[in-house]
């Protein structure tokens, strides 16, 4: 059951990701370029239906990604005492290990601060 509800929440937000993707491919290269132009149109469609592209994609289906992924979470929590054992080991060895978390994380957005800018290099 668990498979067919992160199935069905990833697809709620399929949309919304895609239009955010579209929002920084659109202005990483001059619009007359590929993939630029492409994510300019569909920039263009979700604004030309405010109804559709706002309010059903960007709206609605995430936010009853967010509800259903939190029911779910916490009829988990509740019911499963093996999804409780592992959430709070979970938390003890990312608390024990915190400092090579953030190293890790400060590592990875070092690499996509680079990446950006080297992308941003290459297209002027």
């Amino acid at each position: 059951m668990r498979r067919y509800i992160a199935t069905l929440e990833l697809l709620f937000i399929f949309p919304a990701s895609l239009f955010m993707l579209s929002l920084f491919v659109r202005d990483i290269q001059p619009p007359q370029y590929q993939p630029a132009q492409t994510a300019r149109r569909l920039v263009d469609w979700f604004s030309v239906r405010p109804v559709l592209g706002l309010d059903i994609f960007l709206i609605a289906l995430p936010f009853a990604a967010f509800v259903i992924g939190c029911l779910t979470l916490r009829r988990g929590w509740r019911g499963d005492a093996q999804f409780r054992q592992a959430a709070l080991a979970t938390l003890s060895t990312v608390r024990a290990n915190l400092a090579a978390l953030l190293i890790a994380v400060a590592t990875l957005l070092a690499a996509s601060i680079l990446a950006i800018v080297a992308l941003h290099v290459i297209t002027d």
